[in-house]
């Protein structure tokens, strides 16, 4: 009996120190585990071994490049912003006094009376600017100098406030170009947005909500942009990068520091940013500058106003085309060079020297790039032939309709 009882004794102790030798190995072996596989958020602070070197030595990270993968774009950051500038315009608006004057019923019955007179009101229009030339040449968008502009004022990175003058302004565009007596000012210097690739990064810098200086970072969403009733010439860059009000004629800028774009508009149906910006390619704002500078207004080709729309669908079965493709004129003046070749309303332009039509925009650029006294080739549709017309591009600002 009491050899079964000192046998018990010795089993139940043996399990004991069994259970507590397979414990801590466990413990042991769960905290290595631990230890060999550092949380996430600590991964960036813990060191990698070193490796023997079998070659040459790698080469080193591009400098767009940080430790969580993503763009540091500090230094381009950093010389931009000494190139754009704050815009204040002074504009003068007239109001009626009457107060029935927003009141459409009132309106519709009495028109626009005048027996409670009008008023001038200030109004002062906010945006940015980007400075081009050291010797003071800004350049900002049309809508921020405003149509009625009393006042201008540049206020400069290094906090000075000079007052301006307007060069020149092309609504087509919305592009305007100012000049203050500075010399010796830091420039954004110009980029090639015609090599911008959809899903580049890109800044875009400027004051939005009149918080000066302001940098934002997104990407390249789509070139070519037509038909956002922002302009009459319209090849907008679009991007992601937050732009608000405040922003307008800022600088869109590349990962190089080149000015690529002067920023307009944004799409929204809040009034903010919900991601669809556009900015004028600085291929277009350079040569709209150039022209400003030389002859204080945008010389461009013209065959004369034409009234086009684009083709529906609906509109395509009326005509008896195939697809949407072209422009439709719809209305055309008698004095123009268009009237004169044997254009008519009613024909589908189909083809602007042997470049296809897609819409109205499309041949709008196109005729408006053209050089002025050469020739152009028309191919349009008119009840199911095609017809070929030659006429002579005109400077707009010497056509005798002027579009």
């Amino acid at each position: 009996m009491s050899r079964r009882v000192g046998l018990s004794v010795v089993l139940v102790v043996a399990g004991f120190v069994a259970g507590v030798l397979v414990t801590g190995w466990v413990r042991a072996a769960e905290s290595a585990r631990v230890l060999a596989s550092p949380r996430v958020a600590d991964t960036a602070l813990v060191p990698a071994a070193p490796q023997p070197r079998t070659g040459p030595a790698p080469a080193a990270a591009p400098a767009a490049a940080v430790a969580a993968g993503g763009p540091d774009f500090t230094r381009v950051a950093s010389q931009a912003v000494k190139g754009v500038a704050n815009i204040s315009s002074l504009q003068v608006v007239r109001t009626r006094n009457s107060p029935f004057s927003n009141d459409p019923f009132f309106r519709y019955f009495f028109g626009d009376d005048e027996m409670f007179g009008s008023r001038d009101r200030r109004s002062l229009s906010l945006g940015s600017g980007v400075i081009i030339s050291s010797d003071g040449y800004v350049v900002t968008n049309n809508h921020v100098v405003g149509e009625n502009m009393r006042e201008i004022t540049i206020a400069l990175p290094d906090k000075r406030e000079i007052k301006g003058k307007v060069i020149g302004t092309d609504p087509d565009t919305d592009i305007a170009l100012l000049k203050i007596g500075v010399t010796g000012l830091p420039v954004v210097p110009w980029g090639d947005s015609s090599q911008l690739k959809v899903g580049e990064w890109v800044l875009a810098i400027g004051s939005p909500f009149q918080l000066s200086q302001t940098v934002t970072a997104g990407i390249v969403s789509a070139t070519g942009r037509a038909n956002m009733g922002f302009a009459t010439y319209e090849d907008f860059i679009q991007t992601d990068a937050a732009i608000n009000p405040g922003n307008s004629g800022g600088a869109l800028i590349n990962g190089r520091g080149e000015l690529v774009g002067i920023n307009t508009g944004i799409y929204s149906e809040s009034g903010g940013y919900q991601g669809i910006g556009f900015a004028v390619p600085s291929n277009l704002a350079k040569r709209v500058i150039g022209d400003l500078m030389k002859y204080g207004d945008v010389r461009r080709g013209s065959i004369g106003y034409l009234g086009l729309e684009k083709l529906t669908p609906q509109l395509a079965e009326e005509f008896g085309v195939a697809n949407t493709n072209g422009a439709l004129v719809s209305q055309l003046m008698r004095v123009s060079e268009a009237f004169d070749a044997g254009i008519r309303p009613g024909d589908i332009i189909v083809s602007f020297n042997s470049t296809p039509i897609d819409d109205p925009s499309q041949l709008q650029r196109l005729v408006a790039d053209s050089r002025i006294g050469s020739t152009a080739t028309l191919k349009i549709l008119r009840n199911g032939r095609t017809m070929e017309f030659k006429l002579p591009i005109v400077s707009s600002s010497s056509s005798r309709v002027r579009r």
